[in-house]
Parts: C-alpha cells; sequence; structure tokens
C-alpha cells in the first residue's frame, strides 16, 4: 500500500507538471500590407480597413496562427520601387507575406539588385530607413482578384461603351505619366491625342473633376472608382461596365525560402474561392471583385500591345 501510495503520489507531481507547464504559442503570422492603397488596405492612427486585412484574417483563423500586421508605405516617386521594398520587408524579417502584390513575372524571382534601403514603415527608426538590406528571391501565392482598369463617364454621360474605340468624340482626362495614359496616348498610334487633358498624379483630382464635368471620360483603376464611390456615396459618376483587356492578378508573396508557407496559403485560397469567399469579403468593403484571370502571373506590356485593342 505503502508503495501504491508513493506511487500514485508521483503520478499526481508528474501530471501537475505536466498541467502547469506553458501551452506553446501558435507562430504569428505576420503580413505586410501597404497603408494606403482603399478599398485594399488602409491604417491610419488606430482605424484599419480594407479587403487585404479581413483576407489575411481569415488565412490566419484557417491556419490557426495569430495575425500580425506590419503597416508600410511606398511614396509616388519614380526612384521608389514596391518590388524591392516588399523584399527588403520580406528579407528584413518584417513580415512573411507582402499583401497586395502584382503577379506580373519581372517582379517575381531573384532581383536585379542584390540589396535595398527598406520602405517606411510602421516603428521603423532613422537607422531603419538609412540601411540596406541584402534581398532574397521572391515566391508568389495564388491570385485572389485581378485588378482591371475601366472606363468611368461624367455624371450624366450616356453613350454605350464596349471598347476604347467608343470614346471618340468625348474629351478624355488622365493623370500623366500611368498606365491608363500609356494606354489612351498610344491606341491606335495617337488616335486620341488631341482629346486628353492631363492632370499630376498624386493630387487625386481626376475623379473630382470628373465629376465636375470638366471632361466626359477616363480610364481609371477599378479599386480606385469603388474608394470614391465609398467617400463620395452621393457622386453621379455613371460607370460604364468596361474593363480593359489587360489587367493584374494581385496575389501575396514571400521568400523561395519560406514556401512551405506559401502552400498553405495556396491551399487556403483555392478552398475560399471554390466557395466564392473572396466576393463576400470584398463585399464587406464595397470592393468590386473580379475573378483572378489566365495565367496567373502575367508578362509585361509591351508598346505593341498598348496599341491596339
Amino acid at each position: 500500500m505503502a508503495a501504491q501510495r508513493i506511487v500514485s503520489r508521483a503520478a499526481a507531481i508528474a501530471a501537475a507538471v505536466v498541467l502547469a507547464a506553458p501551452v506553446r504559442a501558435a507562430e504569428v503570422l505576420s503580413v505586410c500590407l501597404d497603408e494606403n492603397i482603399p478599398l485594399y488596405s488602409f491604417h491610419e492612427k488606430h482605424e484599419s480597413s480594407g479587403f487585404s486585412v479581413l483576407l489575411s484574417e481569415a488565412i490566419a483563423e484557417r491556419l490557426g496562427r495569430p495575425l500580425r500586421i506590419q503597416w508600410f508605405e511606398t511614396k509616388l516617386d519614380p526612384d521608389d520601387s514596391r518590388t524591392l521594398a516588399a523584399n527588403a520587408l520580406l528579407s528584413d524579417g518584417r513580415c512573411a507575406l507582402v499583401g497586395n502584390y502584382p503577379l506580373v513575372r519581372t517582379t517575381l524571382g531573384k532581383p536585379g539588385a542584390t540589396t535595398a534601403r527598406m520602405p517606411d514603415f510602421d516603428g521603423a527608426t532613422s537607422a531603419d530607413r538609412r540601411r540596406r538590406v541584402e534581398l532574397g528571391t521572391l515566391v508568389p501565392s495564388r491570385p485572389f482578384l485581378y485588378a482591371p482598369l475601366t472606363i468611368v463617364l461624367a455624371p450624366g454621360g450616356q453613350k454605350s461603351i464596349a471598347g476604347l474605340d467608343d470614346l471618340h468624340g468625348l474629351k478624355l482626362g488622365i493623370e500623366a505619366s500611368t498606365f491608363g495614359d500609356a494606354i489612351l496616348m498610344l491606341y491606335k498610334n495617337g488616335r486620341y491625342v488631341d482629346q486628353i487633358t492631363h492632370f499630376i498624379p498624386g493630387r487625386d483630382e481626376l475623379l473630382p473633376r470628373l465629376e465636375r464635368r470638366e471632361f466626359e471620360a477616363t480610364l481609371v483603376d477599378l479599386r480606385r472608382f469603388d474608394a470614391y464611390r465609398v467617400q463620395h456615396p452621393d457622386s453621379k459618376i455613371t460607370p460604364t461596365g468596361y474593363y480593359y483587356r489587360a489587367g493584374l492578378n494581385m496575389g501575396y508573396v514571400g521568400l523561395a525560402s519560406d514556401t512551405a508557407l506559401i502552400d498553405q496559403v495556396n491551399v487556403v485560397i483555392g478552398d475560399m474561392l471554390a466557395k466564392n469567399e473572396m466576393a463576400a469579403l470584398a463585399a464587406k468593403v464595397s470592393l468590386t471583385w473580379v475573378p483572378p484571370h489566365q495565367p496567373e502571373i502575367s508578362d509585361e506590356i509591351t508598346l505593341r500591345d498598348l496599341r491596339e485593342e
């Protein structure tokens, strides 16, 4: 009996030790998101919103991992490369994934540069902004949406738009040195050059000027048009439903050294696409969701492509 009591007491002590041992916390899923791409991702002070915020939360939940978002900023500057910024954040260990990433072949794989400066990120010090980071190789996830350009008309615009040919005779407005500018300026060897008024990018005045009927139509990111309508619910700008044929699939990107995570994320994205859950997430932030197009990773658009419909 004494021996049994000793064994029972030892078992009780062992059980108590096991129960008292801390449970290992699940590894945090860290995702870098640009703080100023409404309705994809937006962060100001203590407010965060956007489709990619909701999607990252859903992926983290299905992987059984807590989510941490590292906010960063890319500036409208020809010397500021989003590709290098994403790579630097990943290579510095600030996050394991970067969201809202355009899946273009030339922005993936091993970069041309060996090092890059860090972008401005939440919590960055002056030393962070000065130092350079050795870059890794970028690997994409599956795409989760397609980002097209769309034609929108000034209030009262009634013309049916089925393609760029239908812009003939309309006063056009576009931001200079943008993809939309290149499309309109080069279309059919400059057919619309004399119809175009240019505006300075970064001032966010294109759609307000269209609202005031300073011109009749523009070619703009569908996401940006959706964001404008959220900010201006009484807007009378007219959507045409036309999407320019060359858009971009958007996805996550990570490092080649972390392909196991990319594989897990791909499974979740595939399941959500199959169940039409992406559209439901987009609806929560008033984003028009367009399913990913084939091929999943696109090639660069050439000048010849832009001269054709």
